[in-house]
């Protein structure tokens, strides 16, 4: 009913940047909030950025002022800029969204595939 496409990921070197996106489609009523979550081998998955419908926003403290996350209502879509990358960044980021299905009177967490990011040192 409801599916989450992320783009964006690859291969940088330190530094770099890259632009994440994540497009939700189906039978969609409304979105609450939508987010990127990360993990790396061998860890647990963890929130990086999140936003609200309002546009509120929340980070991790370790992306504060590298990594900016938005969202276009209009298109149902989730971004993540990430600038300076770390080789600490690499992970497979995951979109993740809360989302209320036309016809369902409650939300329901959906996640996209996700995308790699690899940054070189």
């Amino acid at each position: 009913q409801v599916q989450l496409v992320e783009s964006g990921g690859g291969l940088v070197q330190a530094g770099g940047s890259l632009r994440l996106s994540c497009a939700a489609s189906g039978s969609i009523f409304s979105i609450n909030s939508m987010g990127w979550y990360r993990q790396a081998p061998g860890k647990q998955r963890e929130l990086v950025a999140a936003i609200t419908s309002d546009g509120d926003t929340k980070y991790a403290d370790s992306v504060k002022g590298r990594i900016t996350i938005s969202r276009d209502n209009a298109k149902n879509t989730v971004y993540l800029q990430m600038n300076s990358l770390k080789p600490e960044d690499t992970a497979v980021y995951y979109c993740n969204a809360i989302i209320v299905v036309v016809g369902y009177a409650y939300e329901r967490n959906y996640w996209g595939q996700g995308t790699q990011v690899t940054v070189s040192s």
